[in-house]
């Protein structure tokens, strides 16, 4: 099935708007996140040669890569979803874009120093093939930043409800601004998604679990609500019970 482009200049633009939702929760929720990978990236990486970004969204993550790296390359398996970021980068030799499957990509091997993949492999049926092309671009040196959805976490239990086609738009209601189906066709658990990193040659070098939704909380409190989440992630992670944590974040490095 063909891609609308208008459809993804808009679905780019919505991306963009969660990082200022009026929902104190849905914002806290996106921030923490993009925070967490901008400072990893930082930490792991000074500086190199060659970024590759799989799955830009709305390229939220490029001028952290840019200061990062010297080249950066943002592929998709959708033409339409680049156009955004090649109108803002288009007098840019620094940035370019790639149409590529990541489950039977056509990158060179151990082209790249840093690899980010974040909310990419939840929408990936194979995503076992995702991690071997990964592993396979990566320079020996090389570290990839990946976070991906937790398969029992509070919020994609009650999406699968909250936005269905069915109550989708009662959602939108509630909510007084853009809410999108999230089409998550692959939630793994964080076990399932490390023996796939294992079998492709991924070891990890530092793993976090973040993000917690509370359902009407987080709608009806407000900042109050969003604290209340905040006080509780920080007593959840790292128990048992971090499964309902949102996010499962890694920075990885190959085996071999």
């Amino acid at each position: 099935m063909g891609v609308d482009v208008m459809d993804n200049k808009e679905l780019v633009r919505l991306q963009r708007a969660l990082y200022e939702s009026r929902n104190p929760t849905r914002r806290w929720l996106h921030c923490s996140r993009r925070d967490w990978i901008e400072l990893a990236m930082r930490r792991f990486l000074s500086q190199g040669e060659r970024a590759l970004e799989i799955g830009p969204g709305s390229g939220v993550y490029i001028p952290v890569l840019k200061d990062l790296c010297a080249q950066v390359c943002v592929s998709d398996c959708e033409h339409a979803y680049l156009e955004a970021i090649e109108t803002l980068y288009c007098d840019d030799p620094a940035v370019r874009t790639v149409v590529d499957d990541i489950t039977n990509s056509k990158l060179n091997d151990e082209s790249f120093d840093l690899v980010l993949c974040t909310e990419v492999v939840e929408h990936i049926a194979d995503s076992s093939a995702a991690m071997r092309n990964i592993a396979r671009v990566m320079k020996p040196s090389g570290i990839l930043v990946l976070s991906t959805p937790q398969r029992y976490s509070s919020l994609e239990v009650v999406a699968r409800v909250a936005l269905s086609r069915e109550l989708l738009w009662l959602t939108r209601l509630f909510y007084r601004e853009p809410v999108l189906e999230l089409g998550h066709i692959n939630l793994m658990t964080a076990r399932e998604l490390q023996v796939q990193m294992s079998a492709a040659g991924l070891r990890i070098v530092e793993q976090y679990k973040g993000g917690l939704y509370l359902p009407l909380v987080a709608e009806l409190l407000g900042v109050t609500g969003q604290r209340i989440a905040a006080w509780l992630e920080q007593r959840i992670r790292g128990t048992p019970c971090d499964g309902i944590l949102w996010t499962q974040y890694y920075v990885v490095r190959r085996t071999r």
